[in-house]
């Protein structure tokens, strides 16, 4: 199943009677609705086009023909997927042989970075990368394993001399936030999108005024729907979250994508910061003998 079409088998206890009607259509048959006018599957659904139009908003898409738009590229990704089971993820199994295991964490996280890069949003990443870019100061937010993600970005970010920090303290995030406002930026990650903490610390930094970026798993969340600009990788992954493998993987894509972004829009400025970053510390790793 596609991650849109995953979202939506999620999110239906969430969504209204309406809502939920439009949901089951399109589960039902995504190829068709993607070939639909938006009259005429309000028509089928016994709905108003309005409501198919706030449908796609609370899914973060722009519009109706860019929900179908997604979901036809996601549907045409699955059918070319590999053999091994398109978008599937494979779970912890007892006695697997660690051959098999191999194979499985390999077709896990190349799932998961595929089906992320099919959702991702060209223009919001461009925002994102903006933001980051001209940000007097970035603070990074994450809990438990998204703060691994928020701490692998922080390290990115320092190399080229931007001026960020990354607290996996609740207490800390919340002093930090508060000392930010315009001109600045929070970027939150949690895969749930969900954690009070992550949330708190970025509803306090978007009350000062400070730019707002969210990363989460695809859907509607608390934390997306407080951020200026969401982003999203897979939410595929289930029983492998008792690991956050594959999830933990697709956020560095993201991450990644970001940073080089940066860099690549502000090569003259970064390039010459990252390469002396590299080269002091291994001068001053070589006089200590090799020990960082």
């Amino acid at each position: 199943m596609s991650p849109i079409l995953h979202a939506l088998e999620h999110e239906k206890v969430k969504l209204s009677q309406m809502e939920r009607k439009l949901a089951e259509r399109i589960l039902a048959s995504p190829a068709e609705v993607v070939h639909m006018g938006i009259t005429e599957l309000a028509e089928q659904c016994g709905i108003s086009p309005a409501t198919i139009t706030r449908f796609c908003k609370v899914l973060h898409f722009k519009s109706f023909p860019d929900f179908k738009v997604k979901l036809a590229a996601e549907l045409a990704l699955s059918e070319a997927a590999p053999q091994e089971g398109g978008s599937s993820y494979q779970d912890i199994v007892a006695g697997n042989p660690l051959s098999v295991i191999v194979e499985a964490m390999q077709a896990n996280h190349l799932a998961s970075i595929r089906d992320t890069t099919s959702l991702l949003d060209l223009e919001k990443l461009q925002q994102a990368v903006e933001l980051l870019c001209n940000a007097r100061r970035v603070d990074l937010y994450g809990m438990a394993t998204s703060s691994i993600v928020a701490q692998d970005f922080y390290q990115k970010l320092i190399r080229i001399g931007v001026n960020c920090t990354a607290f996996a303290d609740s207490h800390m995030q919340i002093t930090s936030a508060s000392t930010l406002g315009p001109g600045d930026l929070a970027f939150a990650v949690s895969y749930s999108g969900e954690t009070p903490e992550t949330i708190d610390a970025l509803r306090c930094a978007g009350a000062g005024g400070a730019a707002t970026i969210s990363l989460t798993s695809y859907g509607s969340s608390t934390l997306a729907s407080l951020a200026g600009i969401a982003l999203f990788s897979s939410s595929l992954e289930q029983g492998m979250r008792r690991g956050d493998m594959a999830s933990r993987i697709a956020q560095l894509h993201i991450v990644d994508i970001l940073f080089t972004g940066m860099v690549s829009t502000r090569f003259t400025d970064f390039i010459p910061k990252l390469e002396k970053s590299y080269l002091n510390v291994r001068q001053y790793r070589h006089l200590r003998g090799g020990q960082v």
